[in-house]
């Protein structure tokens, strides 16, 4: 199992929401957002962010840091590290688990992620075999697009998912992501994406626009 770094809600936990970081971060990249998403002062949502495993990346010089599958060049699209991706979604397929057994439903449950991590989120929440509550993809893409059409779960064919992207990102260009969704949608799937001006980042804007997006998903 991974390691996480938790943030337990102030009411009983009932919904949880696992994000991945990008290459070469770590589990506490997003935490400081937690408290800009204005959930509200009761919210039964848990926060779970997975430490990605230590591994060379190619695109660094082989280089060993955090990250979740390796990146072969500078078309990040291309030469495409399947194994790494796919050990990637089996990991977080065992933190879905855990979530599980821990008495949250599956459909109360979100897969997030920014850049590589919402890479992984996108790849392994559209595969899912029980339906859950959504995923939010930040300035990333749909890795291994071409293997959707055999390996997407019927479970998750209307799954909600929220695609954000900087207009000015030099790492993850957004006409990648654009791509992404035109994929997504031409195969059946509803993508709720959001445009800001920004680089690879996030923005204000942008994290009260997940708040909403995270409230809606999971009100009762």
């Amino acid at each position: 199992m991974l390691e996480c770094i938790e943030i337990q809600p102030p009411a009983a936990a009932d919904a949880a929401i696992i994000w991945l970081h990008g290459l070469g971060a770590d589990g506490n990249d997003f935490r400081p957002i937690v408290d800009e998403l204005g959930l509200g002062p009761s919210h039964g949502l848990r926060f779970v962010f997975p430490n990605a495993p230590i591994r060379p990346v190619t695109i660094n010089n082989g280089m060993d840091m955090r990250a979740w599958y390796d990146i072969k060049g500078m078309a990040i699209a291309d030469k495409q590290d399947r194994e790494g991706i796919e050990d990637s979604a089996t990991e977080i397929n065992a933190l879905i688990g855990r979530e599980i057994e821990r008495g949250i439903a599956p459909e109360r449950i979100i897969l997030a992620g920014f850049s590589q991590g919402g890479a992984v989120a996108l790849h392994t929440g559209l595969r899912y075999p029980k339906a859950l509550a959504g995923i939010m993809a930040l300035s990333t893409y749909l890795p291994l697009a071409e293997l959707l059409g055999d390996q997407a779960s019927e479970a998750n064919r209307n799954i909600p998912v929220f695609m954000a992207h900087g207009n000015a990102d030099p790492v993850v260009p957004m006409t990648l992501g654009q791509a992404s969704r035109e994929h997504m949608t031409r195969a059946g799937y509803a993508v709720d994406w959001h445009e800001y001006p920004m680089q690879h980042q996030v923005c204000m804007p942008e994290i009260q626009d997940i708040g909403q997006w995270l409230t809606a998903r999971l009100e009762r």
